[in-house]
């Protein structure tokens, strides 16, 4: 069976990004132009533009394309950012981010993912494709100007934090009662800060679960 992937992502565009605040326009246009179906399992392409979690592997979820580009958009990238995505799954937002930044980094852990991405990536010169836990970022390639945690953690690791620039951002999904809220924080020495702006379904990625304290 054919699916016309052009019409189903401009589609997504109009009903999912443009009603939802996506409105840097440099977001619009290259997720109107980068094929999302390249990005997910062969078998999963006809739901890649669906409003959903799309199901990825040993219960990795993709994002919703809403979360991506507010994810993006907030992050408000340049063309001189040294970008690290956390959670790259099969490398999408990776793409996106390649478009605008200067480099990015591009980091998952889960075997199959990496495989996925890797190939996935392979026609992005800009973007580095590297594997080891999420919740430990990539210090090989900081300091990073921008880091974007592609889903919902319960809390930032301090790791994290350290990897960025002074004045470096970072956007991510973040998990407090029981709701995901998109938040933006900015480093400034020592100094770093969240905000929440959207309360918005992210699929939560594996390893960021907030230490529960002992209850005698």
């Amino acid at each position: 069976m054919s699916h016309d992937f052009e019409a189903m992502r401009l589609a997504m565009v109009e009903s999912q990004l443009r009603t939802s605040a996506v409105d840097d326009r440099r977001v619009v246009k290259i997720m109107s132009e980068i094929p999302r179906e390249n990005f997910v399992p062969s078998d999963k392409a006809s739901l890649a533009y669906a409003e959903m979690l799309l199901p990825l592997v040993d219960g990795r979820r993709m994002n919703l394309p809403l979360a991506t580009g507010r994810l993006i958009t907030e992050l408000g990238l340049s063309p001189d950012d040294h970008v690290l995505v956390v959670g790259s799954a099969g490398g999408y937002t990776s793409a996106l981010c390649s478009r605008i930044a200067k480099s990015v980094v591009a980091l998952e852990e889960d075997d199959a993912l990496v495989t996925h991405g890797k190939t996935a990536l392979s026609d992005y010169p800009n973007v580095e494709c590297v594997q080891g836990a999420l919740t430990d970022g990539w210090t090989q390639g900081g300091p990073y100007d921008a880091i974007l945690v592609d889903g919902a953690v319960e809390h930032i690791p301090q790791a994290l934090v350290d990897q960025l620039a002074d004045g470096g951002r970072l956007t991510s999904g973040l998990i407090e009662d029981g709701v995901t809220r998109l938040v933006f924080g900015r480093k400034l020495g020592d100094a770093f800060g969240t905000s929440a702006y959207l309360d918005a379904q992210a699929t939560q990625l594996p390893g960021f679960e907030r230490p529960r304290e002992f209850v005698f």
